[in-house]
Parts: structure tokens; sequence; C-alpha cells
């Protein structure tokens, strides 16, 4: 399988006034394409820094970030990006919001097909109907099901997301997860989650990365081996099979954090 996105011995300091800053170490990670990659890891250990180096916002001071067989040197039109706090333009309805980086990745479409495809989008995430609305009118969990849509709306090759579900009650992120998963089914595109949530990690990745403390490496590596076939339900979050995941990556947080995990399971 080939890998979409490769990073190869990143290490990268921020300045600060007492010095330099060590976030990541030597960091080593490849993401198959088509494959969801969850990273988690202890607080302040350099998680959305990496998002920042794989869309090329940042450039490391050690190592190389490719993307597709590219050298990653600047911000790249193929990455999509979702945050914790989906930002909308209030003054642009949802329909507008959505469309907005077809504007200006590919400003040659037509109005019609760029209607269209945002409309695909919204009706595949519950959101027909509120094309029209302002921001302010819709729910937090709607709002980001607009910001996913506006994320993958001009196809791009990755989708980013930093934590995009950690703001919203635990009923309305899960609701997402399977959101995510229908989104997968319909518009296949590679992704990496960054997110505190295990059992998050667990049912949307494919593969979850431990990172280690600060300044972090890739400290361990999880192939996910959902139960069942196919789509995902909630209910496989509470098979013994997940629960030893979650168990196994409790132990690898716990390490990171220099302390000592549970006994075997």
């Amino acid at each position: 399988m080939t890998n979409l996105i490769d990073i190869k011995g990143v290490t990268h300091a921020y300045k600060t006034p007492n010095g330099p800053l060590p976030v990541l170490n030597n960091l080593n990670m490849a993401v198959p394409e088509g494959e969801f990659c969850a990273v988690v890891g202890p607080s302040g250990c350099g998680k959305s820094t990496l998002t920042r180096l794989v869309a090329g916002l940042m450039k490391p001071d050690e190592g190389e970030v490719w993307l597709h067989g590219e050298l990653v040197k600047s911000p790249r039109k193929t990455v999509g990006m979702a945050f914790q706090n989906p930002v909308m333009l209030e003054w642009r309805t949802i329909l507008e919001n959505v469309i907005l980086p077809l504007e200006i990745v590919a400003p040659r479409m037509s109005k019609a097909d760029k209607t269209e495809r945002a409309m695909e989008l919204l009706a595949l995430v519950g959101l027909e109907g509120f094309e029209n609305k302002r921001p302010s009118e819709l729910s937090g969990g709607m709002r980001q099901r607009a910001s996913l849509c506006r994320a993958i709306v001009h196809k791009p090759d990755v989708l980013i997301m930093d934590e995009p579900f950690g703001a919203l009650d635990a009923f309305t992120r899960e609701d997402l997860w399977q959101t995510m998963h229908a989104l997968r089914a319909k518009e296949p595109f590679t992704a990496v989650l960054i997110t505190h949530d295990l059992r998050e990690s667990v049912y949307l990745g494919d593969q979850v990365i431990v990172l280690s403390g600060r300044p972090a490496t890739t400290q361990f590596v999880l192939d996910v081996q959902y139960p069942g076939d196919g789509l995902r339900d909630l209910d496989g979050l509470y098979t013994p099979e997940c629960a030893d995941m979650l168990h196994v990556l409790r132990d690898q947080i716990k390490i990171a954090q220099g302390r000592e995990p549970e006994e075997a399971h």
C-alpha cells in the first residue's frame, strides 16, 4: 500500500525568550493512502505542531514531510483542515461557507457545480434544508458538520482534524463519529485526527499513533482491529476486543507521561 504521508526524522523547536523549546524529536510516521490515522499523546507533546507541518504551514528544523511523493515546502491546496472551533463566516450562509474552498482552489468551476457539490455533502451529513441559514442559527454540532463539509468539498488528498469534536457533548460527539464514517464511505479520503479521546481514536482510526512526551517521537503504533464487518457501530466499543485496545493505549499514554502502566489485564 502506498503511503500518502511520510514523515521522516522530523525535529522541531519553538524559539522562546528563554531559548529553544524542543517539541518534536526525530519523529517518523507513515499514513497509507486511504487510511484514517488517529494521533494521541500527552498534552503539549506537539500533536498540533504535527498537523501544521503536514499542511505545510510551517517547516521542520530537521527532517522532511512528504505528501503524495512530493516534499512539503509550503501550504498545500490539497489538504483540508477542521478544528475544534468550526470558524464560520457569519455574513455568509452555510452553503456559502462550505463553498469557500472551491472559490479559492477552483475559481473556474461554475457556481452551479460548486453549489451542487456543496449540497451533496450537506445532504450527506443531514444539513439539507439548512443551507441558507447563518452559522449563528445552527447548534455547535451542526456547525461542526458544516465545517467537515467545507474541509472536504474540494476533494483534498488528506483531511487533517485537530480535536474537531472535543468541545461537543458526548452524544453529539458520538453522532459525529458516525457521520465521519458515512463521509468516508461516500467520499474516500486519507485522514489524520488529533484527539485526546481514546475511544474516538479506536472508533475512527485504522491505526492509532501514540506520541511520547515532549519532545515527541513515535512511541507506539496500534493497528486497530475493530470487531464486526463493514461500517463500525458504537456497540463495538463495549466489546472485549475494544476494551483490550483501549487498555493498551491507556498504558502507552501513562508511559509517555512517565508513569507506571497498569498490570496485565
